[in-house]
């Protein structure tokens, strides 16, 4: 499966998780449950990934931790907020450009409509 189809699967997931709870829960409540909906879609998830860093010859084992990583190939930043700010997806891009996977998304589970809540954003091209 490559990250294209991966995303359409946690983009629909995250749709209609939104739908069944609506805005307001905490980001942790959010991982939890978008876990288990990729998880019965048969997707490799992993929650609160590690991710090392080597800058200039130095190693820092926890450079940032991941929300959730989709079958090693698509990062998934959640947010619970009221609007998402420019500094969420540089975070992302960063997380992207960090741990060597292509594809993101930064859910924002606070918006009223979740489709107003999904950000894609690419480390290089697909």
């Amino acid at each position: 499966m490559n990250e294209n189809e991966i995303g359409k699967i946690v983009v629909d997931a995250a749709v209609k998780l939104h739908m069944a709870t609506g805005p307001g829960l905490f980001e942790s409540v959010y991982e939890v449950l978008l876990s288990q909906m990729l998880a019965e879609r048969g997707l490799r998830i992993e929650r609160q990934v590690i991710i090392p860093i080597q800058l200039d010859g130095l190693f820092f084992k926890e450079g940032f931790r991941a929300d959730i990583i989709v079958e090693k190939k698509v990062i998934i930043e959640l947010k619970s907020v009221e609007k998402t700010c420019p500094a969420h997806n540089k975070q992302l891009l960063t997380y992207l450009k960090l741990s060597g996977v292509k594809l993101g998304f930064l859910l924002n589970f606070g918006e009223p409509r979740m489709k107003d809540g999904i950000t894609r954003l690419i480390n290089g091209s697909l």
